[in-house]
């Protein structure tokens, strides 16, 4: 069939990055900068580097900001002692948190307060994870690998739940739940899966395009949970390598050496734009017009935060211009 590129769909921005880029272009445009953001708003470079431009300030703790500033909470959600400290220095703080990470807060809490112990399936120091184990510290142990399981301790081995960080591979989670229930035949599962929809649409998608390339080329910051799993994913799947780029700039001639069928595809924090720009590098190596490989569609939008919504109340999810 000669050369191809396959260009997986869905990919890039889910809805819960859409709201929490906008929310930080709408507040400055409502409040003008400076306006600080605790961690990155999304684990992008690019995103970061745009929004700087626009008078975003990136600080790693709220003790950066100065009092009475305008704070907005990044999209993967703080613990409650965050919340707390903002409100005693006075800061207008703005909760960008994807609504899929508050639920798996809300389900946090209310097992705690069920007197359960939560083993919560995640990387540690990943700001998502330190966000949900702030819910309940003295209620959650972290796990994240399978041969982790054999050595929990736990209060009472009747009395357990699970949760999970929601960027992870739907295959290594599932087989971390299968450890823990056989540890545990009690364990109690979260009312709904906690990895998002679009982190398993994403993985899907890949893992179909996969198993038709030799080579696949996923878009997304070095920092992103989610591109990282899909190389992963790709590389279970089938394909022959698959590397992780920020942007069309590192991408290396010699992984196209013989390679006539290429997957593209982008995490969930990546403007097309970045996307586009290895289509374009991969054409002047000699490929063709990309082949969207759609899998799935998505239509999900979330409502800003309050703060930022239009007066008459309509909800508006915004979309990154540019």
């Amino acid at each position: 069939m000669g050369k191809r590129i396959l260009l997986a769909s869905p990919r890039g921005y889910c809805a819960g990055v859409d709201r929490a880029v906008v929310t930080v272009e709408r507040a400055l445009d409502v409040y003008g900068p400076p306006v600080y953001v605790r961690k990155q708003i999304v684990h992008n470079r690019h995103v970061v580097e745009a929004l700087q431009a626009r008078g975003a300030v990136f600080v790693d703790e709220l003790d950066e900001a100065p009092a009475g500033a305008t704070v907005v909470f990044s999209a993967h959600g703080v613990s409650p002692a965050v919340q707390d400290e903002a409100r005693r220095r006075g800061l207008r703080t703005i909760d960008a948190t994807c609504p899929l990470v508050t639920k798996v807060h809300h389900e946090a809490r209310r097992y705690a307060a069920q007197g359960l112990q939560i083993l919560l399936i995640g990387h540690a120091g990943h700001e998502e994870v330190q966000g949900t184990t702030g819910e309940a510290p003295d209620d959650i142990v972290l796990v994240e690998h399978p041969d982790d399981v054999a050595g929990l301790s736990v209060r009472d081995p009747d009395r357990v739940a699970w949760l999970s960080q929601t960027t992870l591979s739907v295959d290594e989670t599932q087989r971390i739940v299968a450890a823990l229930r056989e540890r545990f035949p009690a364990l109690v599962d979260p009312p709904s899966d906690d990895i998002c929809y679009a982190t398993q649409n994403r993985q899907s998608a890949v893992r179909w395009i996969a198993a038709e390339a030799e080579l696949v080329i996923v878009v997304g910051s070095s920092n992103s949970s989610n591109s990282v799993r899909l190389v992963e994913v790709a590389l279970d799947a089938g394909a022959g390598a698959a590397h992780r780029v920020d942007d069309a700039s590192e991408l290396d001639p010699a992984w196209l050496e013989g390679v006539e069928t290429v997957g593209v595809t982008s995490g969930a924090s990546v403007p097309d734009e970045l996307v586009q720009g290895v289509v374009e590098r991969l054409r002047a190596h000699g490929f063709p017009a990309a082949e969207e490989a759609v899998l799935t569609t998505e239509s999900l939008t979330f409502a800003l935060p309050p703060e930022l919504r239009p007066k008459r109340g309509r909800a508006d999810s915004g979309r990154l211009e540019g």
